[in-house]
């Protein structure tokens, strides 16, 4: 297939999955948007199901893509994880696939795509598994981190910070949840110099 025509294929089911979900989505619709018939979108994808996985691996390579512009190996590691939580979540307003793939939502649809998705999440770790390799050959970060732990710890850390704002709680400042959680990880809870000894 021309890659032109799946492209448009998969920019106009990403528009439907977003605005109508899996479910209620139509590859009738989606067809008839990206000016193909409907022969042709399953000629680019085996099954609506496929298709959607298609989409969701198109949307997060985008939004890792995204993401990455803002990594800078000459800064410090710790400054660029603080950075790139705030590009991430300002991205991900503008992809609400990506956001239902993260927290779990695409499982829960298609659970015999579980493996399938948890690959993606584990895609969406990219840009934190570079700045925490970087962290550690910059003495920044402990050298014996486990770095797919801690990555997947911080993924789930961006998205708790991200959570009051992706339910639509606007009276919840993201950026300060992330500001102040990142501090906690980075810095921890205490004192240096505890001022009570047990």
């Amino acid at each position: 297939m021309e890659g032109k025509k799946k492209e448009c294929i998969l920019v106009e089911a990403a528009k439907a999955f977003a605005r109508f979900g899996f479910k209620k989505a139509s590859v009738d619709e989606i067809a008839k948007q990206a000016g193909v018939g409907k022969g042709t979108v399953y000629l680019a994808a085996d099954s609506k199901e496929d298709l959607y996985y298609q989409v969701l691996h198109r949307e997060m390579r985008a939004w890792i893509a995204e993401c990455s512009q803002t990594l800078d190996h000459r800064k410090p590691a710790d400054r660029l994880l603080g950075e790139l939580l705030a590009i991430a979540m300002s991205h991900l307003d503008q992809r609400p696939l990506v956001c239902e793939l993260l927290y779990g939502s695409s499982e829960k649809l298609l659970p015999e795509w579980r493996d399938r998705f948890a690959e993606l999440r584990a895609l969406g770790r990219a840009n934190l598994l570079e700045i925490l390799r970087l962290g550690v050959r910059q003495g920044i970060f402990r050298k014996d981190l486990e770095i797919d732990t801690v990555a997947a710890l911080l993924q789930d850390f961006h998205l708790s910070a991200y959570l009051p704002h992706h339910e639509g709680d606007p009276q919840r400042d993201v950026v300060e949840r992330a500001r102040v959680g990142l501090d906690l990880v980075l810095n921890g809870l205490r004192a240096k110099t505890p001022a009570f000894a047990p």
